[in-house]
């Protein structure tokens, strides 16, 4: 079933930091308190109906995500009515469907990025871990399963308010970092148990 439209629009807006308001005074630079560190976005918690270990929610990053760019040629039409229909003063459209296109190219350098993060992981983890990871990824794209009573405009809607979750990308860049030193680990204890060559025994020479 497809997500809620509530849930869709959650998720455009999970991540990004509250509005201060615009009518509060400025505070004087001797007065202003220190800056909070800025928050880990691999912390944050995770959709949803997304799992919570890292290789499996990256998996299920990878299959949201795909879901999404495969829909663009479907709901772009609809997209394109909508975008024409309510216009925002002063702006134009060709800037607005231009965000669309770049939020594709994006989406296709996130992907390798999240199948360069599981790749490690699979060749870092002591078990097969793959099959878990096939299943967490079609768990993913399960979230653009729209049945028959979804509208194009309801899917279209939906699809222009989604945006990646910032805790995808942080999450599978630590991923990686951590697969690729267990692999470095593992290698090196490997050939440090590794049994050494047999000494050649001195060749004889017959008088």
């Amino acid at each position: 079933m497809l997500m809620p439209l509530a849930l869709a629009v959650s998720l455009v807006f999970a991540d990004a930091p509250a509005a201060e308001a615009a009518a509060s005074p400025a505070t004087p630079a001797a007065e202003a308190p220190a800056e909070a560190p800025a928050a880990d976005a691999s912390t944050a918690p995770a959709p949803e109906g997304a799992p919570t270990d890292d290789y499996r929610f990256v998996a299920w990053c990878y299959g949201v995500l795909e879901g999404y760019l495969d829909l663009h040629d479907q709901v772009m039409p609809e997209v394109t009515r909508i975008e024409s229909t309510w216009r925002r003063p002063g702006s134009k459209l060709s800037d607005d469907l231009k965000v669309y296109a770049d939020q594709q190219r994006q989406g296709h350098a996130d992907l390798k990025r999240f199948q360069a993060a599981l790749t490690a992981a699979e060749k870092a983890s002591l078990r097969p871990i793959n099959v878990e990871g096939a299943e967490a990824l079609k768990r993913g794209r399960s979230v653009w399963n729209a049945g028959p009573e979804i509208t194009k405009a309801r899917l279209a809607q939906e699809w222009m308010s989604w945006t990646l979750p910032a805790r995808c990308p942080a999450t599978a860049s630590s991923l990686e970092k951590r697969a690729k030193l267990m692999g470095a680990s593992l290698q090196a204890n490997a050939e440090a148990d590794a049994p050494a060559p047999a000494a050649q025994a001195p060749e004889t020479h017959k008088n």
